[in-house]
């Protein structure tokens, strides 16, 4: 076990969790008393811009899921490990509970704990040959109708090969972080956090052959806009980016260049937190 050096911290609490806020004192005077600097971000989980100093050694994220996703995005070029403190209601991603900060905190300064490096995606719009949007996410990107119920069509390419053309509520790329949100909910398997590769999903397809997909992490996925839609459509990423589209818009999804560095629970490991949160008890109500 190799001993990490923490010098500075940043804290991004969500002010939407009021049960956070106190933490954050409790946190300063505890980094203070270790002669750790401490930096502190107030955030809603918007698009608002996070300042992180340059020697920051590490991030501890207060809220949910959702607080995890935005501060992925903003620190995913810069190798910084997070430390996810779950005050939502239903976190998969934040394995560690608000009583547990200290001992997490403790077990990964002494190397007690792994990191785990999940893979994250880049997600580019090109209209008229030129690119006009790029965002990253860790949890999926997914096209949908910007109106009501409206069925979409979407010509999906795989590398070089033509995929398939679908008419369906819209179409998720998910990673094995994500497959665990809106991928499941429209009937894509669950993968392991570690795993490098992506997970194609419609949602309810038109044709009842179009089935989830997984494929290599390595695999570049090109989304065509068709004219002739009968609604406008949108692209969104992570649920907190959004792009309006046009039709003949092209959609390219690969794996980010970094990986977002989520450490992990000594208390419980992913398996454990699908367990939980699943209700696979076995029993009369599984």
């Amino acid at each position: 076990m190799e001993n990490r050096a923490v010098k500075r911290v940043l804290i991004i609490a969500n002010v939407k969790k009021t049960a956070a806020l106190p933490l954050v004192g409790t946190m300063q005077e505890y980094f203070a008393s270790k002669a750790i600097l401490c930096d502190v971000c107030h955030t809603e989980g918007d698009d608002s811009s996070i300042h992180i100093h340059q020697d920051t050694d590490l991030v501890i994220t207060l809220g949910g899921d959702g607080t995890v996703l935005y501060c992925a995005r903003y620190i995913q070029d810069l190798g910084i490990p997070i430390l996810a403190v779950n005050f939502g209601t239903f976190g998969y991603i934040t394995e560690i509970s608000v009583d547990e900060w200290t001992e997490a905190f403790e077990q990964y300064v002494s190397g007690q704990i792994r990191i785990s490096r999940r893979l994250m995606i880049r997600v580019s719009v090109y209209r008229d040959g030129k690119k006009i949007w790029q965002a990253h996410g860790l949890n999926e990107m997914v096209v949908t109708s910007s109106g009501m119920s409206k069925v979409i069509s979407l010509d999906l390419t795989i590398n070089q090969t033509h995929a398939g053309f679908f008419r369906a509520d819209g179409m998720i790329i998910a990673t094995p972080t994500g497959s665990t949100g809106y991928s499941l909910a429209a009937g894509g398997p669950i993968l392991d956090a570690d795993l490098s590769a992506l997970i194609v999903t419609p949602v309810c397809p038109f044709t009842l052959s179009n089935r989830p997909l997984v494929v290599n992490g390595e695999s570049q996925l090109t989304l065509d806009i068709p004219f002739g839609q009968r609604t406008n459509l949108v692209l969104t990423v992570d649920g907190q980016q959004l792009c309006p589209l046009e039709e003949g818009d092209k959609i390219v999804v690969e794996k980010s260049r970094s990986r977002a560095l989520l450490i992990t629970s000594g208390r419980r490991n992913y398996i454990d937190v699908i367990r939980e949160k699943l209700n696979w008890s076995g029993g009369m109500h599984a």
